[in-house]
Formats: C-alpha cells, sequence, structure tokens
C-alpha cells in the first residue's frame, strides 16, 4: 500500500473523530482523511485564541472548507490560563491540556470517540511538551503512529490536491516572545503585525521574535539581501508597531530557535 493507503486504513476501525485542526499541512492530512473515510462522523476543531493570527484562523476556514470536512471553531484562549502566560519552558504542555480538554468536552458532547492531533515522526526529536499532555489528554497521533514524516505529509497531502502541500510551518505567535517572558496580547498582535507586513515583502519564510521590543527578524540567507534593500521601510514600520529596535538575525530562519537557550 502507498502511505496514503496505509493512513486511510488507519481509521477504517474508527467510528467517530474529531480532530484538532490548526489548517497546516499535518492536521490538514490528518482531517482529510477521517473525512474520506468517516464522512459526516469527522469534524475538524480550531481553537480561536490570542496566539493564533486573524489569518491563520481565515486559512483554516478556508482549508476545511477545501476538504468538506464539517468545522467547529471554538473559543480556547490560552491566555486565560496564568500558568500559560507565564510563559515557562513547557508552555505548550497548558496550551495543549486546555485545548485536548475543550475538544474532548466537545466529542463528547457529539458522542465522538477519538479525538486526534497532526503531531508527525518528526516532532519527537524536538522541545514538544504539548504532545505529552496530549497522549495525557487520551489524544491520538495517526501520522506519528504510522512514522510519518513531515516529506511523507506533504507528499500525501500534494496526492489529495490539498492546497497547503507545501505551506511553510508555522508555529503559534507565543512562540516568539523569550521563555520567562510574560506573554500579552499587544506583544503578540506587535508579533502578528510585523510579520503579516514582511510577507508582503515577499519573505517565503520568517518570524519576527519579540525581545523585550526588540525585533529578531529570521528570513532565508538567501533573502538577505531582501531585508537588506528594504531596511530603511521594515525598521519604519515596525518602530511604528511598538517594537525600539529592529534586527536581522544573521543565522538565518530556524524553526524553534527560542529552544537554543534551554
Amino acid at each position: 500500500m502507498s502511505k496514503a493507503e496505509i493512513l486511510l486504513d488507519w481509521f477504517k476501525d474508527k467510528e467517530s473523530a474529531a480532530v484538532a485542526f490548526s489548517g497546516g499541512v499535518d492536521s490538514a492530512v490528518v482531517a482529510a482523511a477521517a473525512h474520506r473515510i468517516l464522512g459526516e462522523n469527522a469534524v475538524a476543531v480550531t481553537a480561536q485564541s490570542s496566539t493564533i493570527s486573524e489569518k491563520e484562523l481565515e486559512g483554516a476556514i478556508r482549508v476545511a472548507g477545501e476538504i468538506g470536512i464539517e468545522h467547529v471553531v471554538i473559543d480556547e484562549d490560552e491566555l486565560d490560563d496564568p500558568r500559560f502566560a507565564a510563559n515557562p519552558v513547557n508552555r505548550c504542555y497548558y496550551c495543549r491540556e486546555g485545548l485536548v480538554n475543550a475538544i474532548r468536552r466537545l466529542a463528547d458532547e457529539r458522542g465522538i470517540k477519538f479525538v486526534l492531533d497532526g503531531a508527525n515522526a518528526d516532532d519527537p526529536d524536538e522541545h514538544r511538551p504539548g504532545l505529552v499532555a496530549l497522549r495525557e489528554g487520551g489524544a491520538r497521533s495517526p501520522l506519528l503512529e504510522l512514522g510519518l514524516g513531515k516529506s511523507d505529509v506533504r507528499m500525501i497531502a500534494a496526492g489529495w490536491g490539498l492546497s497547503v502541500s507545501d505551506k511553510p510551518s508555522m508555529a503559534c505567535l507565543a512562540s516568539r516572545i523569550p521563555y520567562g517572558e510574560p506573554i500579552t496580547k499587544e506583544k503578540l498582535r506587535m508579533v502578528e503585525r510585523a510579520e503579516d507586513y514582511l510577507r508582503t515583502l515577499g519573505f517565503s519564510q520568517l518570524r519576527v521574535r519579540n525581545h523585550r521590543g526588540v525585533a529578531r527578524i529570521e528570513v532565508e540567507p538567501g533573502e538577505f539581501e531582501t531585508a537588506l534593500e528594504n531596511r530603511a521601510g521594515i525598521t519604519k514600520k515596525l518602530k511604528e508597531l511598538g517594537f525600539n529596535y529592529v534586527t536581522l538575525d544573521l543565522q538565518g530562519y530556524r524553526s524553534g530557535s527560542m529552544d537554543e537557550v534551554l
């Protein structure tokens, strides 16, 4: 069997499922597989919170419609939990704990048996306390269980014609704030607006890390020239958004750069 068929086969003895759905390629593939096998007994669930940008929420709604799966948006804001807002190194645990509990409540109300997430086989190699919370909350990870990594997921997504097959990875906005520095809506909105502006300049992948009012911009090294060519406009815009200083990280974009201090 192909890897897509192996994934579909995983669902054949699952009566119903609620998928934690961000609209990224991992959760999109899980949701698409669930919908293909379970039909109306599958639902995608997205949490509307301060740590998710408006564009990401809009994207999740669009992709769910593209898949054809029922989509439910719930209010579940991690910032309401002071343990998360304090921004400890295991902040993702508290985020996922709240999320899986909220989805489980919805699933129980609707008689849905399984809660699923989009963790893939590459994720355990990274700092992922959220995975612990998901497991403790009873969530299943079909991609992880089947040994399917990110490249496999993108291949399946492309084969199924999903528009997010080549979508860059998008971590929540809280990942832009250094551990130990309290997370606030104001800091998150500064990051969101800064990244929205930088995307208009054509960067393929980027992050704006908010270090107490210092913007540390990460882009691909091959796009440093674009950043430097636009440095005056970038500096002006980000200072208007509330940053005191604007810097370009010479190491370039890398996922999880805030974890380097751990």
